[in-house]
């Protein structure tokens, strides 16, 4: 793989970072490259390859090869013929007159629908978990247990219980909450917003802490880069934290003006507003000189003036004619950086933060001479508020007492049903310097799963002889959908306890 050729120079300068040799090679290290381009017109490119490492079913068509439908700068159409073992893919790169969106939008039905539209056969034979997980994975890629969840790799974090979250995807559901609030700032962006925003919606969350934190100027030395905080696959690659870990790469595949959305991971304390896996959208517009100047202002002011009535006009959107105010932030990416809020229901709300993108980032993408704004808002805050869902658990029942109450394109608030009673169990430890809040929730979270509604801090003691400090936790057990009995819950809080014991070396009392 190390000696394959590089891309066959007749391709536009737009195509190579999406080509045979440089996506599919690089997963399947076991698969021979053995091109030939030609040229029909200016307009088409065929490029053959052929793949006999490669072991199909012998009744299945077995892949369709870098179907992707992601050369959005250029608005290539990707269409494939089907290959088997042994056997060439020609594949057919067709200019179209702008990007293509609804399709790449689009979640496949069906493990072959999704091979069509960018992802790999779950037939083919994979590279090793950990080659695969470092690496940028397309969109439609199957994400196994083994990619993620590593009990032998000292440098992983990740628990089943996190991995059952991923693919899940609320936000592709059309009548679901979320499904919603994205449909309804999409529908601004494409149609309130001057400019053509591209949107990605289908983008892994397995990046590399690069994009996750260098990429975005995380100082190295920021609390979000600890374990405490992030969930790591490797020591080099982690689930994202934000969606904002794709931003150098759309900008080096030459996006200018995009959204991108997805489920985020973030080690977090366990209530009724905080969850480990949330979904995030990041916005991102790019300006040329020509236009500040035209203006007769400078870059960043330009810049920043159309932030703030982007913004503001999707707050209206969203919210009516509301009060609104900005308030001055810090993000390590953005400078000027603020957050947006509004006066809604009697309080002020956060909306989202923003501001003018580093210059540094613009430079690393051959952007130097140019200006953005960028902005990041969490779906299920705004959804919270817009449906009035008072838990965020809520958001990943399949309860037809909550899934029924939406309709896409609607935004209706949310009537609550039985509401089943609480079972409060207590735990008190002598701790130790090594014990952290977020790594005990990730205990419980363990253990108990959603079934835990929250665990609150409710006693703290220092010893004023032995100087040890002792921490007692209430957690709230309750189920959404059931009564829970107390054999269940006294099995699951003697699981904590133990497991308590044993990952934090504690002692209990």
């Amino acid at each position: 793989v190390a000696d394959r050729p590089a891309t066959p120079k007749v391709l536009r300068p737009a195509l190579p970072r999406a080509m045979i040799s440089q996506r599919v090679l690089a997963r399947y290290p076991g698969a021979a490259w053995s091109a030939s381009v030609t040229s029909s017109t200016t307009q088409n490119r065929y490029a053959t390859a052929n793949w006999p490492a490669f072991r199909f079913p012998e009744d299945a068509w077995a892949m369709y090869v870098v179907c992707e439908l992601r050369s959005l700068r250029t608005g290539n159409r990707w269409g494939v013929t089907q290959c088997k073992a042994g056997a060439s893919a020609r594949v057919l790169l067709s200019a179209a007159s702008r990007p293509v969106q609804q399709q790449r939008r689009h979640v496949p039905e069906s493990s072959l629908e999704r091979n069509a539209l960018g992802g790999f056969s779950k037939n083919a034979t994979l590279a090793p978990a950990r080659t695969r997980a470092a690496s940028l994975l397309s969109p439609g890629t199957t994400i196994t247990r083994e990619m993620v969840v590593q009990e032998d790799n000292p440098d992983n974090n990740v628990t089943d219980i996190i991995f059952q979250k991923i693919g899940v995807n609320l936000h592709h559901r059309p009548n679901h909450p979320l499904g919603i609030l994205r449909g309804l700032i999409q529908g601004y962006f494409a149609n309130e917003v001057k400019g053509d925003f591209n949107f990605f919606d289908d983008l892994p969350p397995i990046v590399t802490t690069k994009m996750n934190f260098d990429d975005v100027l995380v100082p190295s030395d920021h609390v979000s880069r600890s374990y405490n905080d992030t969930y790591y696959v490797d020591k080099d690659t982690v689930l994202r934290c934000h969606t904002s870990a794709h931003q150098r790469q759309m900008l080096n595949d030459g996006e200018r003006q995009f959204l991108v959305m997805g489920d985020v991971y973030r080690r977090d304390s366990i209530d009724a507003t905080h969850y480990p896996v949330f979904h995030q959208m990041e916005g991102v517009c790019v300006f040329e000189p020509s236009e500040w100047e035209a203006a007769g202002m400078d870059g960043t002011e330009y810049a920043c003036q159309e932030l703030k009535k982007t913004l503001e006009g999707l707050a209206r959107h969203l919210f009516g004619d509301v009060e609104m105010r900005w308030v001055d932030a810090y993000f390590p990416f953005t400078e000027p950086s603020m957050e947006l809020e509004i006066f809604f229901n009697g309080e002020w709300l956060e909306v989202l933060g923003c501001g003018v993108m580093e210059q540094e980032i613009l430079e690393g993408c051959s952007l130097g001479d140019r200006r953005a704004w960028a902005f990041g808002l969490g779906l299920e805050r705004l959804a919270m508020v817009l449906f009035e869902i008072p838990d965020i658990r809520l958001f990943w029942t399949d309860d037809e007492r909550f899934t029924k109450q939406f309709k896409a394109g609607e935004l209706t608030k949310f009537k609550s049903y039985s509401k089943y009673p609480p079972c409060f169990k207590d735990i008190a430890f002598w701790i130790n310097d090594s014990f952290t809040e977020n790594n005990f929730c990730e205990v419980v979270r363990g253990v108990a799963g959603d079934l835990v509604e929250e665990v609150k801090l409710i006693d703290e003691f220092t010893h004023p002889k032995k100087g040890m400090t002792s921490h007692c936790y209430r957690i709230t057990y309750r189920s959404m959908e059931r009564s829970l009995v107390d054999d269940e819950i006294n099995a699951l809080q003697e699981e904590v306890r133990s497991k308590t014991v044993n990952a934090f070396n504690v002692e209990l009392r």
